[in-house]
C-alpha cells in the first residue's frame, strides 16, 4: 500500500478544524483512556489501519494492558475487564459509527444516557463523529501506520 497524497500539506486550514475538534474533546470531562478507547473501537469498526496503529500506541503509552486492547474489539465478551463507562461508550460508539444500519435506537441512546450526563454524551458523541471522520481521510489517501513504516 502507498499512500494517494498528503491531505495535511493540501488543505491545512481543514486539518486544523479537525484538530480543534479533537482539542475539544481532550479538554471534555471524559476521560482520555476512554476517549482513545473508543477511538480505537471506531476504527476497528472502520477498518482503519492507520488509526488503529495510533490509538493502540496512546492506550499502550496511558499504561493500558495489551490484554485489554486486544479484547475491544470483543468487549461484550470481556467481562468485568471493561468498567460500566467504558461498556456504555463502548456499545455508543457502535451504533452511532454503524448509524446506517441501526438507526441509533431509543434503546442503545436510553442505554448511554444512564451512565453518561448529557454534556458527556454529546462530547462522546462529537469524539465517534470525529474519529469517523479521520478514519475516512486515512482509508480513502492510504495513510500508512507508523508499525508499516517500521519495516
Amino acid at each position: 500500500m502507498s499512500s494517494r497524497l498528503n491531505y495535511n500539506a493540501l488543505a491545512p486550514a481543514g486539518l486544523k478544524a479537525l484538530g480543534t475538534v479533537y482539542g475539544y474533546v481532550a479538554q471534555s470531562a471524559l476521560s482520555p483512556v476512554l476517549v482513545d478507547l473508543v477511538y480505537l473501537r471506531v476504527s476497528q469498526i472502520n477498518n482503519c489501519a492507520f488509526c488503529l496503529d495510533m490509538h493502540t500506541r496512546d492506550l499502550l503509552k496511558k499504561g493500558q494492558a495489551i490484554e485489554k486492547l486486544a479484547l475491544v474489539q470483543a468487549w461484550r465478551e470481556a467481562g468485568e475487564l471493561f468498567d460500566p463507562r467504558e461498556r456504555a461508550a463502548l456499545a455508543w460508539a457502535e451504533s452511532v459509527t454503524r448509524v446506517a444500519e441501526t438507526g441509533v435506537p431509543d434503546a442503545h441512546y436510553e442505554a448511554a444516557r444512564h451512565v453518561f450526563e448529557e454534556r458527556e454524551l454529546v462530547d462522546l458523541t462529537i469524539a465517534i463523529g470525529l474519529m469517523n471522520t479521520y478514519n475516512r481521510m486515512a482509508i480513502s489517501f492510504r495513510n500508512i501506520p507508523q508499525a508499516a513504516l517500521q519495516k
